[in-house]
């Protein structure tokens, strides 16, 4: 689509999706807090040209959020887990009639490709399944007491108010990994998206917004807030907010975690990756090529769990690089609504820097490039946030290659002798969130995955380091900060654990044999 049949479209798919702009650039003005009138501007990486200006929250607005959120768990928490797992179902089948708008608006305004932006919906489809399920399987354990008489077991209950900071990258679809968990719990939640993304989830809003009324769901049981950082900071120094949930840099986490450990509240942390593909001497190119190159350039390297590094072993080193060097001849980049287009735009400008200083870093400690980079310019490019995904070969240790560009750069590096050498250089980094190892011999495969292998939260045999399941629990280690969001038992980070005791005797045993007669 040219740029100008794109922005015209995006108006009538904000129309669709109830966003309404009186003149293109105006404030969406709807019930959200935003009375003090500051704005956040969002352009699109896509032709540079803004979308719409978004109302900001301001430190009333964010106290009236608080207010009417802890009003609404107090009504939220007593309904049945089954009838709020109901509601989250409603909320999956809306999100499908909206899947089409919500997603071009998803791929328009953050610059991912248009099947991305289609499969981050389907991603928030999934998360609202899952939990439906989920709110019939809130089960707590049950335990013989060793006093007689006695029977012990544990529940778990819901939490409160649950604050959702979420990135640019994946602007809808981490809140509701979040989100749909936190409801069937029966906590209440509060969203604090990123400002580069605001359109994106005042959609979201707006949507949710039509099944709660539908089903008399208290105002406040989700509630978003518009801001910059110091929202942010509001929110992870409030007593009132139990768990903080935020997706960002490594950076941004420590500071998150900091203040709110402080205060002995919990967070739920999903911080950088630095993730490696291990390719052994019987792995199949066929598996190989698109599994490294989509990991590297998909959402043009903007995800926690792109593949930043290859460890190829030497026997097979140069087949490798000629195979993954000829593929990136072969990517097409440009705007992300184009399906023909494999690799769209950067968020923004300061992504285009950090870009272009990792790609003179990575020559200045030694490394080679053998897909030479670059800003590209002229018709279609007016944005300035398009770039050319670039390969080098370099060695772990440099300090680019330990630290994670948020941009398609792709390091290539070998290793010698057995899996375990491999491993030790995968592991060999700050990070620890996806890994995975290219193979057919089983007794690698096993090494990867035992105890002495990767140390990363995400750990996969035969495919790439991104698209993750909402089935798995979702998360990393090291500095990527622990946190499981998702599927498996991540349900339980959204709750408070209660131990119960129940005495049906007619006397008052007392634990480990303690007499106490009076």
């Amino acid at each position: 689509m040219a740029n100008e049949q794109t922005g015209l479209e995006i108006q009538e798919i904000l129309s669709q999706l109830g966003i309404e702009t009186v003149n293109r650039g105006a404030s969406t003005g709807s019930y959200w807090f935003n009375t003090r009138g500051e704005k956040i501007d969002s352009y699109s990486p896509v032709d540079g040209k803004l979308i719409a200006s978004v109302s900001a929250a301001s430190e009333t607005d964010y106290e009236a959020a608080i207010l009417k959120s802890q009003e609404a768990f107090k009504v939220w928490r007593q309904i049945p887990a089954p009838k709020r797992g109901d509601v989250v179902r409603q909320l999956g089948d809306k999100l499908r009639e909206y899947k089409e708008p919500l997603g071009k608006l998803v791929s328009y305004e953050m610059g991912k490709s248009l099947q991305e932006g289609l499969g981050e919906v389907q991603e928030m489809i999934d998360i609202c399944e899952f939990a439906v399920g989920l709110s019939r399987q809130l089960y707590g354990l049950t335990m013989h007491s060793e006093r007689p008489g006695h029977r012990m077991y544990e529940q778990y209950h819901p939490l409160g108010l649950v604050g959702i900071i979420s990135a640019f990258n994946f602007p809808v679809a981490v809140w509701s990994w979040n989100a749909a968990l936190a409801w069937v719990c029966g906590d209440v939640c509060i969203w604090k998206p990123s400002e580069k993304t605001p359109l994106s989830a005042i959609a979201c809003q707006k949507i949710t917004e039509q099944v709660f009324a539908a089903n008399n769901v208290p105002e406040g049981v989700s509630s978003l807030i518009i801001g910059g950082p110091e929202l942010g900071k509001l929110m992870t120094a409030d007593k009132r907010i139990p768990l903080i949930s935020a997706t960002g840099s490594t950076r941004m986490g420590k500071n998150v975690g900091q203040v709110v450990g402080e205060r002995l509240g919990r967070s739920l942390l999903e911080l950088g990756g630095n993730n490696a593909i291990i390719i052994t001497p019987t792995a199949d190119l066929k598996v190989v090529v698109p599994g490294a190159v989509f990991g590297a350039v998909g959402t043009a390297g903007q995800r926690c769990t792109s593949t930043r590094r290859l460890i190829i072993h030497e026997d097979i080193y140069e087949v490798v690089k000629n195979a993954i060097v000829k593929a990136y001849g072969q990517l097409k980049i440009g705007n992300p609504l184009d399906l023909n287009n494999h690799v769209g735009p950067l968020i923004d400008k300061d992504a285009v820097a950090a870009y272009q200083n990792a790609l003179a870093k990575v020559v200045e400690e030694g490394g080679q490039l053998i897909v030479e980079g670059g800003v590209l310019t002229g018709e279609g490019y007016e944005s300035g946030c398009y770039v050319k995904p670039a390969i080098a070969e370099a060695k772990n240790e440099y300090s680019i290659v330990q630290h994670e560009t948020f941009a398609p750069i792709l390091y290539l590096m070998k290793y010698t002798g057995s899996v375990e050498n491999a491993i030790a250089i995968q592991n060999g980094v700050p990070q620890g969130l996806s890994s995975a190892i290219m193979t057919n011999n089983l007794k690698e495969a096993e090494a990867f995955l035992a105890a002495s292998g990767s140390d990363c939260g995400i750990a996969n045999v035969n495919i790439g380091t991104s698209g993750a399941e909402i089935g798995g629990a979702f998360g990393g280690e090291k500095e990527t900060g622990g946190g499981r969001e998702s599927g498996s038992d991540a349900w339980k980070v959204y709750m408070r654990r209660q131990t119960n005791t129940i005495n049906y005797s007619d006397s008052l045993p007392l634990a480990q044999g303690i007499k106490f007669d009076l």
